[in-house]
């Protein structure tokens, strides 16, 4: 599959904009009534002790090499991610005031029925 030039070159997929916004709306329910865990290196740690039920990756990261490794570790561990366009609405969601590069949903608390249709609909878009 060839990537798209105008995204980062860590993006491996198109993500479609609904997809996009459930995935906003699960991690701001989760930050609610689960747990989540907010930036590189608490996502990183989350998906490497394979805790990660869904994981967020913004594309307007810079440099881009911050999240570069964040795909590939998840495709190894078999965490679920999305990419999402904005970092700012990623902490939007956490409940920052500042952007978060990405994020992941340890526990999916009241959110685990919006998880579940985002990972069943992730597996008609990654090939």
């Amino acid at each position: 599959m060839s990537a798209d030039p105008s995204k980062p070159f860590y993006v491996k997929f198109e993500v479609p904009k609904e997809v996009v916004e459930a995935a906003y709306e699960a991690l701001k329910v989760a930050r609610e009534t689960g747990k989540i865990r907010k930036g590189t290196n608490e996502t990183t740690k989350t998906i490497e002790r394979g805790k990660a039920k869904l994981v967020l990756i913004a594309e307007n990261v810079s440099p881009p090499e911050v999240v570069a490794h964040l795909p590939l570790l998840c495709d190894e561990r078999k965490a679920p991610y999305v990419y999402v366009p904005e970092k700012q609405r990623i902490g939007e969601a956490l409940g920052l005031t500042v952007g978060s590069a990405a994020a992941a949903i340890e526990e999916t608390g009241d959110s685990e029925k919006l998880v579940a249709e985002i990972i069943e609909k992730l597996k008609g878009i990654v090939k």
